[in-house]
């Protein structure tokens, strides 16, 4: 692995599954050096009756890989259309080829290959202070379950500990959803609509990542802070308004203290743009999810942090960390 001011350079979330594919020029490549150069096929659904007979359902369907005969979704509509991994990602060979520096990095698939994935590093770099680098990335995610659409997004890395950076401004989303029936032409539309976004945001970010590098914050309002951020349901966001913190759940209160302690503790957090400051705040969140939760294995790693409870927290946080500082302690009132 890399190193970086002589601490090993952890893995990104997406490379804990996938697989290096840095030296591929297109998608193709990248998808056959992934493992991903597989068939998908859908057929409709067989059910078994007591007499012996089977019926054929003409409304409901399952689609597979015709390598390995693994079901990839068993409950698809009559009207889903099975797009192949190298058509869903084919359209993204030209915004790697007309986009100075852009190339693949890596790929990979959650479960037997019902979800798939591949990401473009962009050579620029968010700069927070002096050297605090931030990676910034394109991560294009598909399905064949019949859930789901594909999506396309603008996905951040703070270099030093690898948290995923991945949250929206109020005002510029930072994914678009494409549909699996979109024509290439469509699709190329949408992801080079998301290119023009990616500039918007990156310009945006980096002024307040170091916006948040600059405000001090002091201990009780980092864990204020933080609970706001780790609100599971709305009995604790009850509790947290009426101030009534002695009867929040164990499990609550732990979640909160384990980022409390990644605040003070981290390598990552002793940097001058995040030791005690409000950018130091968010990436103890980011960076509870991606370096000290515990999951059951690392595809549900994978699924916390780029779509489920991990994505929620941290856009949760950026969201908080925003308005304290636009409005200050105010922003830590619940109404």
């Amino acid at each position: 692995m890399e190193t970086i001011n002589n601490q090993i350079k952890k893995p990104k979330v997406w490379q804990i599954l996938g697989t290096t594919i840095t030296l591929c020029k297109t998608s193709a490549e990248a998808i056959q050096a992934a493992g991903l150069d597989f068939e998908v096929m859908k057929r409709p659904n067989i059910h078994p009756l007591p007499s012996g007979h089977n019926i054929i359902s003409d409304n409901s369907y399952f689609t597979f890989r015709t390598d390995t005969e693994a079901v990839l979704g068993d409950k698809v509509g009559k009207d889903y259309e099975v797009v192949q991994n190298i058509d869903q990602f084919a359209f993204f060979d030209s915004i790697v080829e007309n986009y100075g520096g852009l190339h693949y990095e890596s790929a990979g698939s959650l479960g037997y290959g019902q979800t798939t994935y591949i990401t473009a590093k962009l050579p620029e770099h968010i700069k927070v202070g002096k050297s605090d680098l931030i990676e910034q990335y394109l991560f294009l995610t598909s399905t064949h379950d019949g859930t789901g659409s594909m999506t396309i997004a603008f996905t951040p890395v703070r270099i030093y500990c690898s948290n995923t950076l991945n949250a929206a401004l109020k005002n510029c989303t930072n994914a678009i959803k494409i549909r699996h029936t979109a024509s290439a032409a469509e699709k190329l539309k949408s992801a080079h609509k998301l290119l023009g976004l990616t500039n918007q945001l990156s310009v945006e970010l980096e002024a307040i990542f170091n916006r948040w590098a600059r405000v001090r914050i002091t201990d009780p309002e980092v864990k204020r802070l933080i609970q706001l951020a780790m609100i599971p349901n709305r009995e604790t966001y009850e509790k947290l308004k009426a101030g009534k913190d002695e009867e929040l759940s164990s499990q609550f209160n732990n979640t909160v203290s384990g980022v409390f302690d990644y605040y003070h503790t981290a390598d990552s957090q002793q940097e001058s743009t995040t030791k005690g400051t409000l950018f130091g705040m968010y990436n103890a969140v980011t960076g509870y999810y991606q370096n000290v939760r515990s999951y059951g294995d690392n595809e549900a790693k994978f699924k916390s942090i780029m779509g489920g409870t991990g994505l929620q927290r941290n856009q949760s946080a950026f969201d908080l960390c925003n308005s304290f500082a636009k409005n200050g302690n105010s922003a830590l009132i619940l109404n």
